[in-house]
């Protein structure tokens, strides 16, 4: 499949949008795309890793104008009654979602969802609940780790991690392993093992600052405050949680799993002033999601839980287990409706011999 990868994006999902067979395409439930942000004008993209999550406002501004010339966008309170009451939905509907509530979502995203007059479900964790705006623990680690030299040695015997990095590829193994390692921790101990990294990276203390003190940079890597959820609010965006601390729920035991889902939707109802109906798995993968996430999501009083994978038409759509398709700034357009038509979907189904699912 990764071979003929070039070929798909670059000639067989052009071609099939040109004929129309894409926009044809469709299914009995909602197709549910998610965003992770908009990268902001003036900011330098640092890592295709790092950065490719985001998208352009231009592509952005392309993608909701496709959605809507040829699709049908849905409010996130209509998503919400489909859910609970099984109320009927135009054919071919599209929910938006956006994770992890980054500054950009307000300064860059929100305008030209308003321009275009569609609303958003924006799922963010606890990091959102105070008064400072913060960096992701995940995105600040791949940052520290971006800025520590081109080669370097870490040792966390707390974690039992011993490794010598030389390569970018090495770099991204290594925050993937740390990603894993700090995730069972709660966020103090998580804190203070991110503090031992800086240093052993040979990070000053205020090495952050050139990222929060330039407003483009700022907006790339700081979350929303309880202030910025609220002009999300009054923007007529709905708001949802991503657990407390945003680590991998999989890995975690059962009480700080449902401290993370539960903890997360409280906090927010109260600063949202209104009920927060839906949850989104952190990371969102086959990996990071077991039964055991899925069953403690509908226990915790949600209407629906979301993946980060597997979306499309026709995928299955388990309320507590939906399937999105996951936007990511090198996209196409056609490659984005290759997705959204299922057609990429399908083609997993062939050659992967199954749809994606959650693990036990």
């Amino acid at each position: 499949m990764r071979l003929v990868s070039p070929f798909l994006r670059h000639v067989v999902y052009p071609g099939l949008a040109r004929a129309g067979y894409l926009g044809r395409r469709g299914g009995a439930g909602p197709a549910i795309v998610t965003y992770h942000g908009v990268l902001p004008r003036g900011y330098c993209p640092i890592d295709p890793d790092l950065d490719g999550g985001l998208v352009s406002a231009e592509a952005l501004r392309g993608q909701l104008k496709l959605l809507k010339q040829r699709y049908y966008v849905i409010s996130p309170a209509q998503f919400l009654r489909w859910c609970e009451s099984g109320e009927e939905l135009p054919s071919r509907s599209v929910l938006l979602t956006c994770d992890d509530g980054l500054l950009n979502t307000l300064t860059e995203m929100v305008p030209i969802l308003q321009e275009l007059e569609l609303t958003c479900l924006f799922l963010v964790t606890g990091a959102s609940l105070g008064d400072v705006s913060s960096m992701l623990w995940h995105e600040e680690l791949r940052l520290m780790l971006l800025c520590g030299g081109q080669t370097f040695t870490l040792d966390v015997p707390e974690i039992d991690l011993r490794s010598r990095v030389a390569s970018a590829g090495e770099k991204r193994s290594l925050w993937w392993r740390l990603v894993k390692s700090l995730s069972p921790f709660d966020v103090k101990c998580r804190r203070r093992l991110l503090a031992e990294i800086r240093d052993q990276l040979s990070l000053p203390g205020n090495w952050s600052a050139q990222y929060l003190q330039d407003a483009a940079a700022s907006s790339r890597f700081l979350v929303l405050n309880r202030e910025g959820l609220q002009q999300l609010a009054a923007a007529g965006m709905s708001l949802g949680a991503h657990s407390l601390s945003h680590p991998i729920l999989s890995l975690l035991s059962p009480e700080a799993v449902w401290q993370e889902i539960t903890e997360s939707r409280h906090g927010l109802e109260q600063a949202a002033g209104h009920r927060v109906w839906a949850l989104a798995y952190p990371f969102g993968d086959t990996l990071a999601v077991t039964q055991r996430e899925v069953k403690m999501a509908e226990q915790a009083g949600f209407a629906c839980a979301f993946l980060n994978v597997g979306g499309g038409f026709g995928a299955e759509t388990a309320r507590f287990a939906l399937p999105r398709v996951h936007v990511t700034g090198e996209m196409s357009l056609a490659e984005f409706e290759a997705h959204l038509s299922g057609f990429y979907a399908s083609l997993h189904r062939r050659f992967h011999g199954g749809a994606l699912g959650i693990g036990a």
